[in-house]
């Protein structure tokens, strides 16, 4: 999980996580448009070598990158950056006991110096912490359902804890149980929260050290900015809200993943009432991406 030093010199992170499936099943999850928009920010991937793959994390925060390596349904690999500033990233799908894979997330970039290994740590914590626990949701639940995602990023001019505590006021969550129901201002909602419950030191250490998961966690009391949650209404489907800071302000990051064959209309009513949601709590201008 830390940063080693691999035989060509380039220094190297691995994210990991055993979820169930298929080798092909996995592969459609991680590995296609449509499959990875599933559990992760709208991205369009093209499914061969020397296509490209562009991931959407918000407006003007796109990560694009060209494929070099396609091995279905074993491994890709894709490249961004160019020269010295060059990060190759190796998604692995592992067959093991029974219908359960291993997905490993492989992160690798040549540096004389150790300035970004904190940077590149923090990467491994999102993978595992967050973006891993949607895929084994996905996985577990709604693996090749039809899908229609809404990502929805709002800025606020609130510290981060703050900017927190307003999103949460859209949510009522039971302690005793973690069900969840949207309040009676905010758009309907309802399901469960997914617990995150670190325990692995490595994960404990690097959400002190890199940078940015320690500046989204200053001021918090130990409460993690982000709820993973499980829906059954509108419709199932998962939810991810989190919160980031840039610099002056605060990132409000919202996105649905609705399934089933009503997951289009549900999707567009979601994305006009949690939209002037957004913008009546932060700032009037709310960017919207859907992906079916």
């Amino acid at each position: 999980m830390s940063v080693h030093i691999d035989n060509e010199g380039r220094r190297v992170v691995e994210a990991m996580v055993d979820v169930p499936g298929t080798p092909d099943e996995v592969w459609r999850a991680i590995a296609t448009s449509r499959g990875i928009s599933s559990w992760f920010v709208p991205t369009s991937l093209d499914e061969h070598t020397g296509g490209h793959t562009t991931s959407r994390f918000g407006p003007e925060m796109d990560a694009e990158s060209r494929i070099t390596v396609w091995n279905p349904p074993r491994n890709y690999t894709a490249e961004s950056g160019e020269g010295l500033a060059k990060v190759v990233t190796e998604w692995i799908v592992e067959p093991r006991n029974g219908r359960i894979c291993m997905v490993r997330v492989v992160h690798r970039w040549f540096a004389d110096t150790d300035d970004q290994d904190a940077t590149y740590e923090g990467h491994v914590y999102g993978w595992e912490v967050s973006y891993f626990r949607l895929l084994d949701l996905y996985l577990q639940h709604f693996s090749g359902m039809a899908c229609t995602a809404v990502q929805l990023t709002a800025f606020s001019d609130f510290p981060g804890p703050k900017t927190w505590r307003t999103l949460k006021q859209s949510l009522k969550i039971d302690t005793r149980n973690g069900r969840i129901h949207s309040a009676s201002t905010a758009p309907e909602l309802s399901g469960k929260v997914i617990p995150v419950n670190i325990e692995d030191p490595e994960l404990l250490r690097i959400r002190k050290t890199a940078p940015i998961i320690a500046a989204a966690r200053e001021g918090m009391d130990g409460e993690e900015p982000e709820l993973i949650l499980q829906l059954d209404r509108p419709t199932p489907g998962l939810a991810h809200m989190m919160i980031l800071p840039m610099e002056a302000q605060t990132l409000v990051s919202v996105r649905f993943h609705f399934f089933g064959s009503q997951s289009g209309s549900i999707a567009a009513t979601a994305e006009l009432d949690w939209k002037a949601w957004l913008s009546g709590h932060f700032a009037p201008e709310v960017s919207a991406q859907k992906i079916n």
